[in-house]
């Protein structure tokens, strides 16, 4: 089993006991609605600074990878002109 599939099942376990706890806990349904609105408002807010981390990191690996497509490019360019230069000689 791969580390991923067994962190995705553990944190979909931990969320449907946490879920089964709170439904099951012996408060009020407007105390626990109000728990569940202020949990899922928090679970929204981690995912967005989630989404913002990779989209960062997303970002920052396509301007690397430009940045060194760039230097291939101007490096094969070069070499073309030597061999340009070295037929032109001969």
């Amino acid at each position: 089993m791969s580390a991923g599939k067994f962190l995705a099942g553990f944190l979909v376990g931990g969320a449907i006991g946490a879920v089964a706890g709170i439904l099951l806990a012996p408060k009020s349904g407007e105390e626990t609605r109000a728990m569940l609105k202020d949990g899922a408002q928090d679970a929204l807010k981690r995912a967005d600074e989630t989404v913002k981390q990779i989209q960062s990191k997303a970002d920052d690996v396509v301007a690397d990878m430009q940045k060194k497509g760039e230097e291939i490019k101007e490096k094969l360019q070069d070499l073309i002109n030597k061999q340009k230069e070295h037929t032109q000689e001969a």
